[in-house]
Formats: C-alpha cells, structure tokens, sequence
C-alpha cells in the first residue's frame, strides 16, 4: 500500500488509543472505534477526560479529518486495524484476555483480504497468535497470513508523562511475516520521531513488554522492602538512596504504592504463562506481594506515628491527599491508595480523600468510596489527626499541610517530595 492507500482504525480510544489515533492522524486517514458512546461524543466534542491531549490539540485533529465512532461498520473501509484494549486481571490476579477478545471479533467482523491487525495490548508471549487471530480467522472466515496479516507493536504510554509522549518514545514493532514486518516497522517509523526497534518475531515483541513492567515492579519491590527495614531502624530510607546514588552505576528509585494499569498488573501475565511452562518465577510473585500489601504498611506506619504523638485512633480524624495512581493524571485504576483507606476505616469513618484529577462518580463506581474533588471542603477542616500526601499532584507540593492540623496531628508523607522539616515520616 502507498501512504495515499493507508486508512487506519485505532479500536479503544483510551490512555493509549486516543493519543496513538491522533498522532497518525496527522499523516493518514485515521478513524478512532470505541463502545462507549459517551467517550466518543467527548471525544468529538473536543474534550479528553484522561487529560493525554489537549483540547487544542484534539480540536486540531477532528479539523483536519480524524473522526471516531461507536459503529463498528465505519471502520469497514480500513485497511490497518490498531488494537490498543486494556488487559486486567480479576480478583484473584488471573489475566482478563476478555476485552482483547472481544475487539479480535469485532475486528474479525469488518476486516477484509489484504487487510493487516496491529495489537499493542500488553499480554504474555503467544496471545496475539493464538488468541487473538485465531477469533480474527474464525470471525471473518479469511486465513491468517493467506489473507489478512498481523503486526504487534507495544503500548508504552506513561499517562500523565508530558515528556515521553507517543510521538517521542521508541517503539517495538513486529509482523507475522518478514514483509509485514517491515511494513509495520515503516508504519510506526513514519509518524514517530526517535524510531522504532524491529524484534525478530511476534513473541519476542510480546515478551519484551511484559518485562519492562516485571522489572520495574521487581526493583521497586527491593526499594520497598529497603524502606521497611530502614524504617524499622530509624533510618530515613529516601536519605539512604540519595547517598547511594552517587556511585554512577546505582539505579535510583524510591519506594513507593505501585498502582495503575501496567506495573502493578503485567507481571501477573507472565507469572500466569511461566507457570504453564512449569516455571515457578520465585522473584516477580514475590515482589508482587511486597508491593500489593504496601497500602495497609503505609497505613500501619500512620498508625504507629499518631500513637507516638498520643493520638486516639479511634474515630480520629483523617485527610488522603490523592486517590489517582499516579501525579497530575485522573487515572484511578487499580489506585492502592484504597488500600490505606480501607486500613483506616477499621477505626475511624472521619476520612476525607482529596483529589482535584479525578471523577468522583467513577471512584465510586468502581471503589465505592465517596471522594471530593473540592480543595474547599478538604482544607475547611483544622483539625485533622493526619494528613497523608499519598499522590504527588503539583497542588500538594505547595500547600501548607501542617495548617490543617491539630497541634499534635502528624503529616505521613508516602511520596518523599514534602520538605523534610514539615512530615513526620516518609515512605
């Protein structure tokens, strides 16, 4: 296909979707798919509620062609079909591959002979080909890689990142064969300004991603275990790492909640897959459970503090500064700040949870906790026990926190961005 041929359908208009769908956009027909008919009609009114693109930005693009739909049948007269779904887990931490599915088919639906699916879902080395195809060939009666072909390219968005936005980040790309890799890798490359990197097969673009996450969950679980130990010694933990980071090889993290959609959910994929091979991967299940139970020890290390200070706990009086998983972004999926909550509710009900990001009603929905999103009601109070900076939104880094206090009411911070001179104790 020529460029001037190229008609693209990116399916899910999310954190990763919307800002992938725009970016190519901007050098071809672009068509973004989502089910819900409410986020389309945002969309297409110009406004992005996961705070990825600005107004300005996506105004630009809706005048310049890109158009989004929550009929499946618009997208028939692509060619390219981008998958950008997410992949959850359950309850129990088994991988949902139910969205991933569910947008095979309706792919499978409109797709036609010639035609080429890109996934970028995050899932375990295989999915793409034994899944996802497979409901793409069932569904279209078309055989995969006779009549329509298959890249996997890799989400890396970071929301709320303003810096390593999609058009910035290197990106993996791979085909089904070695034409349509190459296809798939001049795709990407056309719209990306640091380039691509073209793996050598399907599984191995797979395998590459669900280790980013893994790695990182797996190095903040060691900061996290560090700071339960220096805490139990006295030691400030974020003053060890700033003295150990000034040998040149030391990787420097903190310690810290690990939410969202990707650290705190990719490992339990390849833990999943490892399994199956009968590999028992001792490092990541472990560093998962280190990191899962980091809300109750923060909430604990509140606990311990305030009754150093001759707190009551009981029915005390208690601020959450943040509920998002991360600064400055409204993303409140698989947040542990609910975690610290639900410690504290065992013995108090006097909590109030700020945060100026996110939607309260969506909170609710899926956590069933009562936020506000007013800085009048949170801060009208001047007697809280315990204010805990659990997110580090650029509002919190300049607020007078001790101001909200009761003369012996103490400051957790969980981020390490408070000065040191104002918190009581730190993650």
């Amino acid at each position: 296909m020529t460029k001037e041929d190229i008609k693209i359908a990116v399916v899910g208009l999310g954190y990763v979707g919307l800002p992938l769908a725009r970016l190519f956009s901007t050098k071809y027909k672009t068509i973004g798919f989502d089910t819900d008919v409410n986020r389309v009609k945002e969309i297409k009114s110009g406004v992005d509620s996961t705070m990825e693109i600005s107004g300005e930005s996506l105004l630009e693009a809706l005048n310049n062609g890109f158009d989004c739909t929550s009929n499946i049948e618009n997208i028939r007269c692509c060619n390219v079909y981008i998958v950008t779904v997410p992949t959850p887990v359950d309850k129990d931490n088994k991988p949902n591959l139910q969205p991933l599915m569910d947008a095979s088919v309706a792919v499978g639906s409109v797709i036609s002979k010639g035609d080429t699916v890109i996934y970028e879902s995050t899932v375990y080395p295989g999915v793409t080909e034994e899944v996802c195809i497979s409901l793409v060939e069932q569904t279209s009666g078309l055989k995969y890689n006779e009549d329509f072909f298959a890249g996997y390219s890799p989400e890396r968005i970071n929301p709320g990142d303003k810096e390593h936005t999609v058009e910035k980040i290197v990106k993996v790309t791979s085909g089904s064969t070695p034409e349509v890799a190459d296809f798939v890798d001049e795709l990407y490359n056309s719209v990306l300004i640091n380039g691509t990197h073209k793996a050598s097969s399907i599984r191995v673009a797979e395998a590459s991603k669900v280790i980013e996450n893994a790695q990182r969950d797996v190095n903040i679980a060691f900061m996290n275990e560090l700071s339960k130990i220096f805490n139990a010694m006295g030691i400030d933990t974020h003053d060890v790492i700033d003295s150990a980071s000034t040998k040149w090889n030391f990787i420097k993290l903190a310690p810290g909640l690990v939410g969202g959609h990707c650290i705190g959910v990719d490992p339990y994929y390849l833990i999943q897959k490892a399994q199956v091979y009968g590999v028992l991967p001792r490092i990541m299940v472990s560093a998962r459970k280190l990191n899962d139970g980091m809300g109750d020890y923060v909430a604990n290390q509140v606990i311990k503090c305030m009754n150093k200070n001759g707190i009551r706990i009981k029915n005390s009086n208690i601020l959450i500064l943040g509920v998002a998983f991360k600064e400055n972004c409204p993303d409140i999926r698989n947040t542990k700040v609910v975690d610290i909550y639900n410690t504290f509710k065992e013995y108090t009900s006097n909590i109030t949870i700020y945060d100026p990001y996110v939607d309260c009603q969506k909170v609710y929905d899926e956590y069933k906790l009562n936020i506000t999103t007013d800085k009048q009601v949170a801060y009208s109070s001047k007697s809280y026990d315990a204010v805990i900076l659990a997110v580090a939104h650029a509002e919190f880094l300049t607020l007078d926190v001790r101001a909200l206090l009761k003369s012996e009411g103490i400051v957790y911070d969980v981020k390490g961005v408070l000065p040191k001179e104002i918190v009581d104790a730190r993650l």
